[in-house]
């Protein structure tokens, strides 16, 4: 039979209103912003410092590449499991063994002695960090009803931002006063606070406990999907972006405008204070979509996704720019529209998937996220190493309206045959 999310009994609208009027659902949101912050602090790390130790260890663009390849091949890889277990063991260990195993991983990086080595704790740190956004997502499923989930998934990714924001001028700090290996350290370090005060605190809600052992589709009833695969091939076009700026814009400011490491962590945060704020507006302008056309909420988040995406295409003008402050303003642009775009697609497989299925989704759709990352990163490297950033400019200012275009028309409601 065809099934999206069951029709709500008495008793689920009972537990709805509950969760609805939970305070506790912010200090939940807290806790996944903070796990994201933490999450780009660690996966920032080597981008910060890549101009230190690309020098260092005599890494070319090339090799850098493959190192960031590494990262996003256990990312691709094990992003098609951990939603399926998130959604199995539930959020609250589920989390834990994530953010658990990437803070480790990150602690390895000190111990670094050249490319391949770091080519391989950054593997582990990708089988870690692949759990953060089907982790947060559930949770926002689990905790927020459909009209708050946009203005709630982008607080969580806002984490990712600010993340990017603090890391340049930390990790600066921290090489500059105390040495790049000091670096991996403190910033490991941080996860495992987090984790004790998510094991002390958390506490999943009664509806999701009662909930526990139903509403698992077959992984064969997902795969039936086509909401499913289109809406990963979006991924594969969208999340590459992403990676570009956080993976290679601190290289860029050496590279083309000659920047020092104190330079680069005296204004590598800018882009990504303006993506901090696309991810409240994003959830802002859903609302005021949501207001004034009265659509669908699965429609008013497409038309949001869109308009952020044409705000991307900024990046394609940057290369003709000569002045610095031009070229930051105009990728700063690129990262706003990046987030706010995210912020409304973050909330998608909640629109049509049921809560307890909702991280398998966004985890299966992260492999598209991951072969992308890996791809365009092997793309990027070579056209940095062959022509110049201007050109992967160009493409990462088109890869938007590709992804925006495959959003726009995925089905408005998850056919899904299981069989009971």
């Amino acid at each position: 039979m065809l099934v999206t999310q069951q029709s709500a009994s008495p008793e689920k609208l009972s537990r709805a209103v509950q969760i609805m009027n939970n305070p506790k659902k912010w200090i939940v949101l807290a806790f996944a912003f903070l796990a994201t912050v933490i999450n780009y602090l660690d996966r920032q790390t080597l981008s910060v410092m890549a101009p230190a130790l690309l020098e260092k260890f005599h890494i070319s663009a090339v090799s850098y590449s493959h190192i960031i390849f590494a990262f996003m091949l256990a990312y691709t890889l094990t992003n098609g499991v951990s939603g399926r277990v998130l959604d199995r063991v539930g959020s609250k260990i589920g989390y834990a063994l994530t953010i658990a195993w990437w803070s480790a991983a990150e602690i390895l990086h000190a111990f670094s002695a050249g490319a391949v080595s770091l080519g391989i704790f950054r593997f582990l740190l990708g089988v870690g960090e692949a759990g953060n956004y089907p982790a947060g997502v559930k949770l926002i499923a689990e905790w927020f009803p459909a009209e708050e989930r946009s203005l709630a998934s982008g607080i969580f990714n806002s984490g990712a931002s600010i993340g990017a924001i603090l890391a340049p001028p930390l990790l600066a700090w921290i090489v500059l006063s105390t040495g790049w290996r000091a670096g991996f350290i403190v910033i490991g370090l941080l996860g495992f606070i987090w984790l004790a005060a998510w094991i002390v605190f958390y506490r999943a809600p009664q509806a999701v406990v009662a909930r526990a052992s139903v509403e698992h589709f077959p992984l064969i009833a997902l795969f039936r999907s086509r909401f499913l695969w289109q809406f990963t091939l979006s991924k594969v076009f969208s999340d590459p972006i992403w990676y570009f700026y956080t993976f290679w814009f601190p290289q860029y400011l050496k590279v083309d405008h000659g920047f020092t490491m104190r330079q680069i962590g005296e204004t590598a945060w800018i882009p990504f204070v303006t993506a901090a704020v696309g991810n409240i507006i994003g959830g802002v302008l859903f609302c005021q979509i949501l207001r004034v056309t009265e659509r669908p909420p699965a429609t008013a988040r497409r038309i949001a996704i869109l308009v952020f995406s044409l705000l991307m295409m900024s990046a394609i003008f940057v290369g003709g720019q000569r002045s610095t402050a031009d070229c930051i303003a105009l990728i700063s642009i690129a990262t706003f529209g990046y987030s706010g775009a995210l912020a409304n697609l973050l909330a998608v497989p909640g629109d049509v998937f049921s809560k307890n299925n909702v991280a398998s989704v966004w985890g299966f759709a992260s492999v598209g996220s991951g072969f992308g990352g890996m791809v365009f990163a092997l793309v990027t490297g070579w056209l940095v190493g062959h022509y110049s950033f201007r050109a992967a400019f160009v493409l990462f200012g088109i890869l938007p309206l590709i992804s925006a275009w495959i959003v726009w028309t995925l089905p408005q409601k998850a056919e899904l045959e299981a069989r009971t």
